[in-house]
């Protein structure tokens, strides 16, 4: 190795363990479903704020008068909403056959693209597909794909990220296949949002974070752990708190700190109490610094 070639190595490793150490460069979110319905619309956007977290995403609000007291709450209590969560994509798939169902979701998530645009946030989460007896594969990929790049347009007029999610929807299985879908649409306006627990069943997050790279615009973070029955011998799968499963919480801080990931993680997992969402921002922070902790 030449001299030229030794230094350009040495930088590179050296920028890549810098990446790797400290607090990564990354904002602490919630969802906002998991604040307590039994709050008010500003209470919960106050609740998310005393916890601790610097971000919210919120889900699509078709009612006009409720999407802006969400953004008024949301200025009021002096939080971010970063992202939209997309809600029609389950129940009226991208990949149907039915015309009539596409476009019912083609219009839920022109909606949340909208909301997005009056809340200042810059990506829309959306599930790309459903594979079931009714849609192959095949078809899930063909069909998603023209429905999405039906939605660029608007996405570049309005300056959203549509963000497409690897779901347990028997899609999207492996980070190659992932990255290349995302590549075919050939859009800056269409990237990864990429949740760190939904790939433990066939894969590891940290292996999938290095392969999607600059792709990955948001990352949803949740927990995930393999329990085998100690009577019947049955392994079964179960969500859990931060820092109680079985994702290797270092790795995944190596990994996005190797690419240089300076987004938003949102915390994914069950509503709850004050207390409990103070707990579960001091353990997402504990994720971001590489020092997490479990009481």
């Amino acid at each position: 190795m030449d001299r030229r070639k030794f230094l350009q190595s040495t930088l590179a490793f050296a920028a890549v363990s810098r990446a790797a150490t400290g607090r990564l460069p990354i904002y602490t979110s919630v969802e906002y479903n998991m604040l307590p319905e039994s709050a008010s619309t500003q209470e919960r956007f106050q609740m998310a704020k005393n916890a601790g977290f610097e971000r919210i995403e919120c889900p699509t609000t078709r009612d006009e008068a409720e999407a802006q007291k969400m953004k008024a709450s949301a200025a009021s209590a002096g939080i971010k909403i970063h992202s939209v969560m997309n809600m029609d994509h389950w129940k009226y798939p991208l990949s149907s056959a039915d015309p009539a169902v596409v476009e019912k979701s083609l219009d839920g998530a022109r909606v949340s693209l909208r909301n997005a645009k009056l809340w200042g946030a810059d990506t829309v989460l959306i599930v790309p597909a459903v594979v079931n007896p009714q849609t192959s594969y095949q078809d899930a990929y063909k069909r998603s794909q023209e429905s999405i790049r039906k939605l660029i347009p608007l996405a570049e007029e309005l300056q959203v990220i549509i963000a497409v999610e690897e779901v347990w929807n028997k899609f999207l299985l492996s980070p190659l296949e992932f990255a290349r879908y995302i590549d075919e649409f050939q859009s800056p306006w269409i990237r990864a949002y990429f949740d760190v627990g939904n790939v433990v069943l066939y894969g590891y997050p940290q292996d999938w974070i290095r392969t999607l790279g600059p792709r990955i615009a948001k990352l949803h973070i949740k927990d995930f752990s393999w329990k085998r029955d100690p009577a019947t011998k049955k392994l079964t799968a179960d969500w859990v708190g931060l820092g109680e499963g079985d994702i290797d919480w270092a790795s995944i801080y190596a990994a996005l700190g190797e690419i240089g990931f300076k987004g938003t993680a949102t915390v994914e997992l069950a509503a709850g109490d004050p207390t409990y969402l103070k707990e579960v921002c001091r353990r997402l922070n504990g994720i971001l610094e590489n020092r997490l902790s479990v009481r």
